[in-house]
């Protein structure tokens, strides 16, 4: 599924990621780290967001060689999303669900698992931490992606959403065969989910935690 032969990231001379060989098939992930320890770099890097040395692949298809079908199949939600001010919810909907092939009625079912309809007109500029949180959620849930990565996702959002969201990774699990990586601070064995493996980025490199 996710194939990284090698890769490396740095901010000048700051070396924050060196991974080497690192593959992991469909499943559910936990990435766990340290503050600072490089988690939100490493979903950045393979979502295609910034650049680093090296490559990956997702089903076989480099991110280097092929970005746009690459692309295709990976969504992120980012710990603290951001927009411009200036759109509405409904806007970045039509934006991202015009790309993603993601239907009305899809749009309106995840509005409604993360109550978020009552907001699509206004400006998001104007939205709580916890309203932006749920709207970077739903934009990273249209479609039908194959790898979905969801940085902090269970801060900011309310205990209910909370479950929602739960239930929208399993539902997608069992919809979409969709694999998720998710990075958290939270003890997230309390919310019951069934993780295939824990994985730990530590000094540079990502591990698997017995």
């Amino acid at each position: 599924m996710i194939k990284i032969p090698q890769l490396s990231k740095s901010y000048g001379e700051f070396k924050v990621l060196n991974i080497q060989n690192f593959a992991i098939t469909k499943g559910l992930y936990w990435i766990q780290g340290v503050n600072g320890a490089g988690k939100s770099t490493f979903l950045k890097v393979i979502s295609g967001l910034i650049s680093f040395d090296g490559d990956s692949l997702i089903d076989d298809i480099s991110i280097k060689k092929s970005p746009i079908a690459y692309r295709k199949k990976i969504t992120y939600c980012e710990a603290e999303p951001e927009f411009p001010d200036f759109l509405t919810q409904k806007d970045l909907l039509h934006f991202v669900a015009k790309a993603r092939g993601a239907e009305q009625k899809q749009i309106n079912y995840l509005q409604t698992v993360l109550g978020t309809k009552a907001y699509e007109n206004q400006p998001v500029g104007s939205y709580s931490s916890g309203m932006l949180k749920k709207t970077g959620l739903l934009l990273a849930f249209l479609g039908k992606p194959s790898i979905i990565l969801l940085d902090e996702p269970f801060t900011a959002i309310d205990y209910q959403s909370v479950d929602n969201l739960i239930g929208l990774v399993k539902e997608y699990q069992a919809t979409y065969n969709s694999t998720f990586l998710v990075t958290s601070h939270i003890d997230t064995g309390h919310y019951h989910l069934p993780f295939d493996k824990v994985y730990k980025i530590e000094d540079k490199k990502i591990l698997e935690v017995e």
